[in-house]
């Protein structure tokens, strides 16, 4: 009996892993990814910091993203309107091919990120920052399986921008609160030198 019951759950398994290597195409997603291209560029490495840099990311954290944006979670106009008409596997290809892709060295401020260095690594106590690495992990390549986004090499300007709207509350999309109420904290002075130092992380 017990034996039945195991090979039902590695059946089980193996059919869920064969749906999801069927389901992301990254192939299909290249060419999905036309219209992304204008903003993040063909290989997903934006040129502008507005933007961000796709290329490398977790497929589970740029599908969430899309996911979001489509149920309007994450507000955005721009991207509300781009994903409007994706379907479920048109998300996960798209993500597919942006995760397969390399990302590229970007420009960083070198004082601000031997001070964001310190946040990063040990967060700022006195006002009960938490370190970032405890999500973001040490190299600041992220969880997938968490769906915590790798963050080295992103663009600076991108970072700032999207730390201040946790701390406004215009991006609420973030598990248990956890960015606003360390974004809620922090000065701006902060926030540019810990994206700096995570820039840096190349």
């Amino acid at each position: 009996m017990k034996s039945s019951y195991i090979g039902a759950i590695l059946i089980g398994l193996s059919s869920l892993v064969s749906f999801s290597l069927i389901a992301a195409d990254s192939e299909a997603g290249k060419s999905k990814s036309v219209a992304c291209s204008g903003c993040h560029g063909a290989d997903g490495n934006s040129a502008s910091g507005v933007w961000p840099i796709l290329a490398g990311q977790h497929a589970s954290y740029l599908a969430k993203q899309l996911r979001d944006f489509k149920s309007g979670e994450r507000a955005d106009p721009i991207m509300q309107g781009m994903v409007a008409a994706l379907s479920k596997e048109d998300i996960q290809d798209i993500a597919a091919y942006f995760a397969g892709q390399k990302s590229k060295p970007v420009a960083f401020d070198q004082g601000l990120a031997a001070q964001g260095e310190n946040i990063y690594r040990g967060g700022i106590t006195e006002i009960s920052v938490a370190a970032c690495m405890g999500c973001h992990s040490p190299d600041a390549s992220g969880n997938g399986p968490a769906s915590y986004p790798s963050l080295k090499g992103q663009h600076s300007e991108y970072l700032v921008s999207q730390m201040k709207k946790f701390r406004d509350g215009t991006r609420a999309n973030d598990s248990n609160s956890i960015m606003r109420a360390i974004a809620g904290r922090m000065s701006d002075r902060e926030m540019m030198a810990v994206a700096a130092y995570i820039s840096a992380i190349q």
